[in-house]
């Protein structure tokens, strides 16, 4: 009897995910749980599992194919499935994998495939191995820098010479499929335009305080495994200004025209990564140390880039903070996380001349750029919240005068 296996739930309104790669073959006898396939949704790499034991009898979607939830993937059949069975478990058990809400994230480095026929030689995607064909490149002479070492097509731009680079290979253009976490950023920052009133207020700081107190304590806490950076400071400049205006630290209902304010202080903290931007969120900055949160942006970025993170990590924020200076930026106007209501950038420290206490001074000036939803609040708050921001940058001792 034949079973049609079909993409499940993945739950967080999850539609539609990216085939990456399939962890089985026809003729493959597998057991309940093991896992069939590797989906890229939105926010993750998820392992899904088999619902019943049985034998592959056909792969029904490709490689790098976009699946709709409720699709058929694969049909698996009873019949002649229990000696291949109990073939099977004369061979190892596959590796576990830590279990998500609805699948497995991968949690170390698999041994790669073996190439089949030619056609496969290493982890790479359809589109992937038919751009290695066009420009002459052997996968198997390329370490790749994706997720499980997965071939990008950038590891490809990196074997042609810089002529080449520049026109694209074959030709004088090249076509690249927005797909996986790609199309969605764009899907989601297109909603965000379109959903919000977006207003971008910004401002110039001294933050030369904060520069030293960052630098005096630096070595204490990287003796402890952590790197600290300027963010930790400035999240909780942020938090302590949302606590007096509470009308950025929410968001809006737009089906009963609400606006939502939120009691706790949970910060999406934009994440560069190799597949593009990924928004890992922070619970409970008020209730973190300094340090706490150098050690929750340290593991959290961590696993962004590895793919490995959590959906339920990736969601829920109340406030997005964005630090673009590390790339060299100054001031910009970041799109606003929705539904969130508001955004902090902050740019590339610079020094330069600044009046300080009557005089002129050589000193360490940040700039800050905010975009909030002005369906939320007005430009008069968003003004006074933003030199709340610079108050608390300019003097970090007051971060520590009360204990939230």
């Amino acid at each position: 009897m034949a079973f049609d296996f079909k993409l499940p739930d993945l739950g967080e309104g999850i539609a539609e995910v990216e085939l990456r790669r399939w962890l089985v073959a026809e003729g493959d006898a597998v057991r309940e749980h093991q896992p069939l396939l590797e989906v890229e949704t939105d926010k993750a790499v998820v392992e899904v599992p088999s619902p019943r034991s049985g034998v592959v009898s056909g792969l029904r979607r490709k490689e790098g194919e976009t699946v709709q939830v409720g699709e058929v993937l694969l049909t698996l059949a009873d019949r002649e499935a229990e000696p291949k069975l109990q073939a099977a478990e004369q061979r190892p058990a596959p590796r576990p994998a830590s279990v998500g809400i609805v699948g497995s994230l991968p949690e170390a480095e698999e041994e790669p495939l073996p190439a089949v026929a030619g056609a496969f030689e290493g982890l790479a995607t359809p589109m992937v191995r038919k751009l290695a064909r066009e420009r002459g490149i052997d996968l198997r002479s390329i370490k790749g820098s994706g997720p499980r070492g997965c071939i990008r097509p950038e590891d490809l731009d990196r074997q042609l010479p810089p002529a080449a680079r520049v026109m694209g290979g074959a030709g004088p253009e090249e076509r690249v499929p927005l797909r996986g976490l790609r199309r969605t950023i764009a899907r989601n920052v297109t909603a965000s335009q379109r959903i919000t009133a977006f207003v971008t207020s910004m401002e110039e700081v001294d933050i030369t305080d904060v520069f030293e107190m960052r630098s005096r304590e630096q070595g204490e806490v990287e003796s402890r495994g952590t790197h600290l950076t300027f963010l930790p400071f400035f999240m909780k400049a942020v938090q302590h200004a949302l606590k007096e205006h509470p009308l950025l630290n929410a968001s809006i209902d737009d089906e009963t025209q609400e606006l939502v304010l939120k009691r706790h202080y949970h910060f999406g903290i934009a994440v560069d990564t190799p597949e593009g931007l990924m928004v890992p969120v922070i619970r409970d900055v008020d209730k973190k140390s300094i340090i706490e949160l150098a050690q929750a942006i340290q593991e959290l970025g961590r696993k962004a880039r590895e793919r490995s993170i959590a959906l339920d990590e990736l969601k829920g924020s109340s406030f997005t903070i964005t630090n673009y200076g590390h790339f060299g930026g100054t001031f910009a106007t970041p799109i606003i996380n929705w539904p969130d209501v508001a955004i902090m950038g902050f740019g590339r420290i610079v020094e330069r001349p600044w009046v300080h206490r009557g005089e002129i001074a050589i000193r360490k000036i940040l700039p800050l750029s905010l975009t909030f939803d002005h369906r939320a609040t007005d430009g008069a708050d968003a003004a006074r919240f933003l030199g709340k921001v610079l108050r608390y940058l300019e003097d970090p001792a007051l971060l520590f005068l009360d204990c939230g």
